[in-house]
């Protein structure tokens, strides 16, 4: 792999990394967003990652473009297209030829789907091909009302045969998988000939220390770092991975067993005492308390070489677990070096046997026994069912 190719902070100004579209979906870093491009493969592959996350937990979402056997581009899961962004993949364009496609491989995942139309007006030749079984919520709107390019736009064939790019990509399509309010869907593409599967969202892999798109403003990464919301904290090296492995813990379980939450009086008593830019962050996020167990939380997240996040294991995978398990074996008939997923690690050197161990987690009911820091996933899951949001698990 190539060293990334970002611009520095001398060269970029606001407007080349701002996103205005931001208040559709307010995630963080809001208006402003840095992008970073790395080559997986040479004249072949590359990566884009910029930051998303809520409040002060930030994780990378990512950008695939790979190169046509005949020159040309094809874009798996579009991040946002500031000009930074855009101005990095032209250079792309200089070098191998236009954007010909786009793909949207999701229909559930908001953070994905809000970048796309924006980015297709970018790139006025690219058709759009997208996840067959699209929804919005509270109001299922044409996607044309969402930004997609109406003419340019077409649904992913079942058969994946019946594309413009059936010679270099197979892929397969998990899903619809039903969640009451809509579904899930995600498609797996896979490269032939760099033998490398793309996904979004079904697979991650937890670096130990924090991904470089993180470490250009390292201010959520020392929020993380703090035992407590009003400590002040040295930026260094040490407390940058702490507070990546503790973001970890909460992008993945939201409430993990180590953090305790302590009274709103003491909170006001401590914040009153605490400098004025702790105040400012200490109300950012409920305050919160760690204990010591923390590290052995994140070192069986990072152990696992491909993991499935605990969100899909408990509250929706679960709902159809052969479903699942059937889109695995197809999946798995491929015979992938590496994997590109759309979060955490990338590229991730894997294979189809490691994939398929991945999802053991549907095939034993007890898989989480004993997990304390997945209780809040089987208390969501629960309530969800309960109220007749969601069905029943399936395990």
């Amino acid at each position: 792999m190539t060293p990334p190719r970002q611009t520095t902070s001398s060269d970029i100004s606001s407007q080349d990394i701002s996103w205005p579209f931001w208040p559709i979906v307010p995630l963080y870093p809001y208006g402003q967003r840095r992008t970073i491009r790395k080559e997986v493969i040479k004249d072949t592959i590359w990566t884009f990652e910029q930051c998303q996350g809520i409040l002060y937990v930030v994780v990378p979402i990512r950008m695939t473009v790979v190169k046509l056997a005949q020159g040309g581009l094809l874009v798996y899961a579009p991040v946002a297209p500031t000009g930074e962004c855009i101005s990095l993949v032209n250079e792309l364009v200089a070098a191998h030829g236009e954007v010909e496609y786009i793909i949207l491989p999701t229909v559930s995942g908001i953070e994905h789907k809000v970048f796309v139309g924006p980015f297709a007006r970018c790139f006025p030749k690219a058709e759009v091909f997208i996840a067959p079984d699209q929804w919005s919520f509270p109001v299922n709107l044409p996607l044309s009302w969402l930004g997609f390019p109406r003419k340019r736009t077409q649904k992913l064939p079942l058969n994946s045969n019946q594309t413009p790019f059936a010679d270099e990509f197979d892929y397969e399509i998990l899903g619809p998988l039903d969640l009451g309010l809509g579904a899930f869907q995600e498609v797996a593409f896979y490269h032939k000939r760099s033998q490398t599967l793309l996904l979004t969202d079904s697979i991650i892999s937890i670096p130990a220390t924090p991904p470089e798109i993180t470490e250009i403003d390292p201010y959520p990464l020392l929020f993380h770092a703090k035992n407590s919301g009003v400590e002040t904290i040295e930026d260094t090296s040490e407390n940058r991975i702490k507070g990546w492995q503790r973001t970890v813990l909460f992008a993945l379980y939201f409430r993990p067993s180590a953090l305790g939450t302590v009274k709103w009086r003491k909170v006001l008593e401590d914040a009153l005492k605490a400098p004025d830019r702790s105040r400012k962050a200490y109300f950012g996020i409920f305050p919160f308390q760690w204990d010591d167990s923390w590290p052995s939380s994140f070192e069986k997240l990072y152990h696992t070489q491909l993991l499935v996040a605990p969100i899909l294991q408990g509250v929706i995978f679960n709902r159809s677990p052969l479903d699942v398990l059937s889109w695995v074996d197809r999946v798995g008939k491929w015979g992938f070096e590496q994997i590109i997923p759309a979060h955490f690690s990338a590229p991730i050197i894997s294979n189809n046997s490691e994939f398929r161990e991945a999802f053991d987690c549907l095939r034993h009911p007890n898989h989480n026994s004993g997990n304390k820091d997945f209780q809040l996933i089987q208390d969501i899951a629960q309530s969800l069912t309960k109220l007749g949001v969601t069905p029943p698990s399936k395990l």
